[in-house]
C-alpha cells in the first residue's frame, strides 16, 4: 500500500471526487479537527451540492424497496444502463411504483390488523364452545356474577351457584354463576385451586356459531392477504432490477456528495489523504491529472509501518478467497505480518476431510452446500458455502481412501488405515487402527505447530527491532526446541508406531542414549531461551504437550462418527430389517419401515454431528493451537472509495 496526499481547489473538488470514485482504489483517511499540527486551521469539509436531494430520494427509494421486500442481492444483472437514463426513469416511473407499493402495504397492514382481531375473538370464544349456554346469558344480571376461567381440578363451592365444568383433568374450563354477595369468597376458593380467569366475550348467540363466523372471516382475510402478497411479488419481479439500479445510482451520488465530510478544507482548498495499492498509484495519479488538466497536487507520502495504520487487502489465489471470511472472523492480519489465509485454505479442508472421511456424508453435504445457495444470499454466505464445498470434496477423497460410505465398506480395502469397528458377531475384522491414526494426528500437530512457530520467527524479524527482536526470535526457537526435545526424548525411550525408533542406541550418560541426551539438551536450551524473554512464559510450558495432543481430536472425533454410523447400520439393518426379510409378514413389513426410519434418522443426526465435529474442531485447531503461536491480527480492512457497479455505468 502507498499513502497519497491530494491537494486541490474547492472548484475542482467535485471532479476529483468523481474520478476517485470511478477508480474505486482510494481508501480515504478521515480528517478530524483534532488532527496533527500541520493541519492547524483546517476544518472538515461540507457536502457537495445536491447531497440533501440525493439522500431524500434514496430514503424514498428504500422505503419502496422495503415495501415490496427487495433485498440487496435482488435484481437481474443484465446489460448496464447509463445513469442519465436511470435519472430520467426515476422522475417518470418511481412515483407510480411508490404509490402502488404504499397502497399494497396499507391494505396488507389493515388486513393484518383485522386478522389478528379475528384470531383473538376465536381464541376468546373457543373455551366457551363446550359450555351449553348462549353468550348473552353471561351478562345483564343485577344480583348474579358470572366467573369463567381455567382450573386444575374441580372445587366445591358452599354457596348457591350454577356451575359448568369441561375439559380434561388438569386443564378444566369452569363457568360459575354465583350471587354477587358471594363473588369474592368464590374467587378466593377458585384461586386456591389454581384458577386462571378469562375474559367473557361480548357476543350474542351460541359460542360455536360466533366462532364459526369468525373462522370463516379468517379464511377470507387470509385469502385477501395471499392475493396482496402475490401482487407484491408481481410488482417485485417487474421492478426489482430497475429499483436496484436506482439504488446503485443514488447510493453512488450520496457517497460522492458526502465525501468532503472526510476531507480537510480551507476557504479555497481541500486536502485528502488515503491509501492506494502501490501498483495502482500511477493510474490514479494520471487520472486525476487528466480530469483536472494538471491543476491538482498529488504526492506519495512516506509510510511509517510502526505508526501508520495501513489498510489491508487480501492478495490470495482465487481458491483461497472464501477462507478470507474465516480469517476476518478471527482478525484481519496486520499489514506487516505473514497472511496465513492460503495455509488455512489448504489445511482447514484437510482437517475436515480427515475427521469426516466418508463418501456418503461428503456427497450429502456437498449437495446441501449447493442447495443452500438458493436460500442464503450475500457475499459472506457465498464464501462460507464455498469453504464448506471445498471441505466436502476433501471429505469424499478421504472417504475413498478410508473405503467408507455411510459406515459401510466400499468394494475395496482402505488404502492406509481402516476406521471400521467390530460390531455384531458376524462382522469380524481386526477393528480400527486407532493407535496408528492417533500417532498420525500427533505428527500433524507437530508439523502444524512447527509451521506456526516458524512463521512467528519471520513475523518478529519483520515487525520488531533491536534487542526485543533478538529476544523474541530466540524465545520462539526455544519453544520449538522444547517441543522437539520432548519428542526426541520419548523416541529414545521406547518405540512408537510410525515414528523413528531411537531406543536401540547404547546409553552414554545418566541412563540416556545419544538421542535422549540431545533431547534433554534441546529442552534445557528451550527453557533458557524462553525465560530470557519472560520468566512468566515458563508457566506455559505444559501447553506444549496439551496443544500437540489436541490434534488427536482429528482421529477421535472421526472414529466417533464411524462408530455412530456403524451402530445405526447394525441396529437398522442387522437387528431389524434383515431378520424380517428371512420370513416376510405384515408385522415384518412394519418393522422394515421402522428400520428404514431409524436408518434415515440416525444418519441424518450423524451428518449434523459431522458438520459440527468436522467444522468446529478444524477451526479450533487453527484459532487456538495454530494462530496463538504467531498471529496478532488487528489489521484495518481496505475499503476503497467507490463501488463495484452491477446495474449502472456513468
Amino acid at each position: 500500500m502507498s499513502r497519497l496526499l491530494i491537494v486541490g481547489s474547492k472548484e475542482q473538488m467535485g471532479t476529483i471526487v468523481t474520478e476517485l470514485y470511478r477508480h474505486d482504489l482510494f481508501h480515504i483517511e478521515d480528517f478530524v479537527d483534532q488532527a496533527t499540527p500541520e493541519y492547524e486551521g483546517f476544518k472538515i469539509g461540507m457536502p457537495l451540492a445536491g447531497a440533501t436531494e440525493a439522500s431524500s430520494e434514496l430514503i424514498r427509494l428504500r422505503a419502496a424497496q422495503n415495501a415490496i421486500h427487495i433485498g440487496p442481492d435482488e435484481g437481474d444483472e443484465v446489460q448496464k444502463v447509463s445513469t442519465a437514463m436511470i435519472r430520467s426513469q426515476i422522475a417518470r416511473d418511481l412515483p407510480k411504483i411508490e404509490e402502488k407499493a404504499e397502497g399494497l402495504v396499507a391494505k396488507r397492514n389493515a388486513l393484518d390488523a383485522q386478522l389478528k382481531e379475528r384470531e383473538q375473538r376465536v381464541a376468546e370464544l373457543t373455551p366457551f364452545t363446550n359450555v351449553p349456554l348462549d353468550l348473552d346469558l353471561y351478562r345483564d344480571y343485577a344480583a348474579i356474577a358470572p366467573i369463567a376461567g381455567y382450573i386444575v381440578e374441580d372445587v366445591e363451592i358452599p354457596f348457591p351457584h350454577e356451575k359448568y365444568l369441561t375439559g380434561k383433568k388438569g386443564e378444566h374450563f369452569i363457568v360459575v354463576f354465583v350471587e354477587i354477595a358471594h363473588k369474592e369468597e368464590t374467587e378466593r376458593l377458585l384461586a386456591d385451586a389454581g384458577f386462571q380467569p378469562v375474559k367473557i366475550p361480548t357476543e350474542d348467540g351460541a359460542p360455536t356459531e360466533a366462532a364459526s363466523r369468525y373462522t370463516q372471516e379468517l379464511t377470507s382475510l387470509k385469502g385477501q392477504i395471499s392475493t396482496i402478497d402475490q401482487q407484491v411479488e408481481s410488482l417485485k419481479a417487474q421492478h426489482a432490477t430497475f429499483l436496484m439500479a436506482c439504488d446503485e445510482m443514488l447510493s453512488a451520488e450520496v457517497e460522492r456528495a458526502e465525501a468532503p465530510l472526510r476531507f480537510a478544507t480551507t476557504e479555497k482548498t481541500f486536502v485528502a489523504e488515503g491509501w492506494v495499492p502501490s501498483n495502482k498509484v500511477d493510474a490514479v495519479t494520471s487520472g486525476l491529472m487528466q480530469v483536472t488538466r494538471g491543476s491538482v497536487y498529488v504526492e506519495e507520502l512516506p509510510v511509517d509501518l510502526e505508526k501508520d495504520s495501513v489498510p489491508v487487502e487480501y492478495n490470495n489465489p482465487s481458491f483461497a478467497h472464501p477462507t478470507e471470511l474465516l480469517m476476518d472472523v478471527y482478525a484481519r492480519p496486520d499489514y506487516r505480518e505473514v497472511d496465513p489465509t492460503l495455509m488455512m485454505a489448504i489445511v482447514f479442508p484437510l482437517f475436515f476431510g480427515i475427521i469426516l472421511g466418508d463418501v456418503g456424508y461428503g456427497l450429502i453435504l456437498l449437495v446441501a452446500s449447493y442447495a443452500l445457495r438458493k436460500v442464503l444470499k450475500g457475499e459472506g454466505a457465498s464464501q462460507l458455502l464455498d469453504v464448506f464445498r471445498n471441505a466436502c470434496v476433501v471429505a469424499i477423497g478421504f472417504g475413498l481412501l478410508n473405503s467408507e460410505f455411510l459406515g459401510f465398506e466400499l468394494p475395496w480395502h482402505p488404502v492406509l488405515f481402516s476406521r471400521a469397528l467390530q460390531i455384531g458377531a458376524e462382522t469380524g475384522g481386526e477393528g480400527p487402527a486407532a493407535v496408528p491414526l492417533l500417532v498420525l494426528a500427533v505428527w500433524i500437530g507437530l508439523i502444524h505447530i512447527t509451521l506456526g512457530r516458524s512463521i512467528s520467527i519471520v513475523n518478529h524479524a519483520k515487525m520488531d527491532h533491536g534487542k526485543h527482536r533478538s529476544k523474541a526470535i530466540m524465545a520462539q526457537s526455544g519453544w520449538l526446541a522444547v517441543m522437539w526435545g520432548i519428542v526426541i526424548t520419548i523416541w529414545s525411550m521406547f518405540p512408537i508406531p510410525l515414528m523413528p525408533d531411537l531406543s536401540g542406541m547404547g546409553q552414554v550418560l545418566f541412563g540416556l542414549n545419544p538421542a535422549g541426551l540431545i533431547g534433554i539438551l534441546m529442552i534445557l536450551y528451550g527453557v533458557v531461551a524462553i525465560g530470557q524473554e519472560s520468566l512468566l512464559d515458563l508457566m506455559e510450558l505444559p501447553t506444549i504437550i496439551s496443544h500437540v495432543l489436541s490434534y488427536t481430536r482429528l482421529t477421535a472425533v472421526g472414529l466417533s462418527s464411524v462408530a455412530i454410523a456403524m451402530v445405526v447400520n447394525y441396529i437398522a439393518i442387522g437387528l431389524i430389517i434383515e431378520p424380517q426379510l428371512k420370513a416376510l409378514s405384515a408385522v415384518g413389513v412394519v418393522m422394515i419401515i421402522v428400520g428404514i426410519v431409524i436408518f434415515i434418522l440416525g444418519h441424518t443426526l450423524n451428518t449434523a454431528l459431522g458438520i459440527l465435529g468436522g467444522g468446529l474442531n478444524s477451526i479450533r485447531l487453527h484459532y487456538v493451537e495454530f494462530f496463538t503461536k504467531f498471529y496478532k491480527g488487528g489489521g484495518k480492512k481496505y475499503n476503497p472509495f467507490g463501488m463495484k457497479r452491477r446495474f449502472t455505468e456513468d
